[in-house]
């Protein structure tokens, strides 16, 4: 059961990266912010739906940690789920560099759809930005996700949830709130993405913990509840 959880979040991650990220690359100047966040957002519901029944479509590693600091699953089992999404993620990316350096694509990002930041935008800024990002986005996926919550409309309100932190972050750091994401770019661009990629593996991860930590003070009421009608 472990390997066909990884394989979901190896394929949903490539997923993630090929597609949305491809998005931005292939169309950030013609379509736009709203089109490339909004395609961030549907992949992700999609791919919530196809693979959360297999591993729960975590595909990054923020998302990943969280669930290890909220008690909702093992250490040893979350290694493995970044393996494989930052594989995927590798992968995804390769892709994307084939078609641009050797089909004709254009990059309309002009960096493969890595993250940075520059002037006027601080380090500092970035950093709570996308931590900030991150912890609203994966608090989302934490009471989502709840046992007492409605399963069946979870995935639409993550895709939603993703959509509206890239409105937001798009214009200023590219958005990453997952790790996984940027690395896959950042390692064929190289240059300053590589340079810069410390801040978007740390401060999406922070950003998850963080999450993880605040969600029971948000829930402690329902969980409660669900306790007490399991001992009935």
């Amino acid at each position: 059961m472990s390997s066909r959880k990884y394989v979901a979040e190896f394929l949903g991650t490539f997923l993630l990266v090929f597609l949305a990220v491809g998005a931005a690359v292939m169309g950030l100047k013609s379509a736009g912010i709203l089109a490339v966040a909004t395609a961030f957002g549907f992949v992700l519901v999609f791919v919530a739906y196809a693979f959360g029944p297999v591993s729960g479509a975590h595909v990054n590693p923020a998302v990943t940690i969280a669930m290890v600091v909220a008690r909702k699953m093992p250490i040893a089992e979350a290694a493995g789920y970044w393996g494989a999404q930052i594989a995927g993620a590798i992968v995804g990316a390769g892709v994307l560099k084939l078609l641009v350096s050797s089909f004709g694509v254009v990059d309309e990002t002009g960096g493969l759809g890595t993250n940075g930041w520059a002037d006027p935008l601080t380090m500092g800024g970035a950093f709570i930005l996308e931590m900030l990002l991150t912890f609203a986005f994966v608090l989302v996926i934490l009471m989502v996700t709840d046992r007492a919550a409605n399963g069946t409309t979870a995935g639409l309100a993550i895709g939603v949830a993703l959509t509206v932190v890239h409105l937001v972050g798009i214009p200023n750091t590219g958005t990453s709130v997952n790790p996984a994401r940027s690395i896959g770019p950042a390692l064929f661009e190289g240059g300053t993405a590589l340079s810069q990629l410390w801040l978007f593996i740390l401060a999406p991860l922070l950003g998850g913990v963080i999450a993880a930590v605040v969600y029971p003070l948000t829930r402690a009421h329902v969980v409660e509840a669900v306790g007490q009608a399991d001992a009935a």
